[in-house]
């Protein structure tokens, strides 16, 4: 049976592909309408629709599960900073679905501003950042740009913590220098330590085939508010958070 199964996802996979393009073509113009003549929140909605699709085709082509388990009980209207681990390409989409009322902002490599339809503007204009991860002083000063806009408009910064993809549910470290800035930057705001389960089995082959029947789990711990507490025991205590919450 599971032979039958990744027989059959392969040309799942290409017909996956050929959606997702057309998809990334046609909402890369959609954005461009909406964010020069309708403004931000009309474009928002563009890139919450295009990622609702992501996440419907993984649904319906490859029967993937996606259980979203929120308990961070967040204020509403605050500017909120989300930690996680980071598996796969396949984080990104369910993050702004299922997160999209808290507006979720990505922290980026500049490379990834550049070249790539949908996604690349939507980094450029949505609110996200682009660092580049060779200049520490230019990164440092973006960051905190990035968390005055966070402050002002009471969005969500995602910062996956790791710095890299794990490629499994073996959580890597926490890499501490990015998030020590934006808690440094964000007193007052409120952390939510959210733990990815599985999203790398969606690429246990690499980016072919997509396997079928993947359960993709999303848990969102209690939130944390910003306080005075040493930030190494608060990013100790997200770490482990993070961490138990995938075991």
């Amino acid at each position: 049976m599971k032979k039958i199964t990744q027989i059959i996802s392969y040309p799942l996979t290409i017909i996956f592909f050929l959606l997702f393009g057309l998809f990334l073509l046609v909402f890369d113009l959609l954005q461009r309408i909406c964010f020069y003549i309708f403004g931000y929140q009309a474009h928002k909605k563009s890139v919450d629709i295009f990622n609702g699709i992501t996440v419907l085709l993984l649904k319906i082509l490859f029967g993937t599960k996606f259980t979203i388990t929120d308990n961070s009980n967040i204020p509403q209207d605050v500017p909120i900073i989300l930690v996680s681990n980071h598996q796969s390409m396949w984080d990104i989409s369910p993050i702004i679905w299922y997160f999209r009322k808290l507006h979720p902002k990505f922290i980026s490599k500049e490379e990834l501003g550049k070249g790539i339809p949908t996604i690349s503007f939507n980094l450029k204009k949505g609110g996200s950042v682009l660092i580049n991860r060779k200049d520490r002083d230019q990164a440092v000063h973006q960051l905190q740009n990035f968390a005055t806009y966070l402050k002002k408009h009471h969005r969500t910064g995602v910062l996956f913590a790791e710095g890299t993809r794990s490629h499994n549910n073996q959580m890597k470290a926490f890499k501490t220098g990015g998030l020590t800035t934006l808690i440094e930057n964000m007193q007052g705001a409120y952390i939510i330590p959210l733990s990815i389960v599985n999203s790398w089995k969606l690429q246990r082959y690499g980016s072919f085939p997509i396997p079928m029947g993947v359960h993709y789990k999303m848990i969102a711990h209690p939130a944390i508010k910003i306080t005075n507490q040493p930030i190494p025991e608060l990013i100790q205590v997200l770490e482990t958070t993070v961490r138990n919450g995938i075991s």
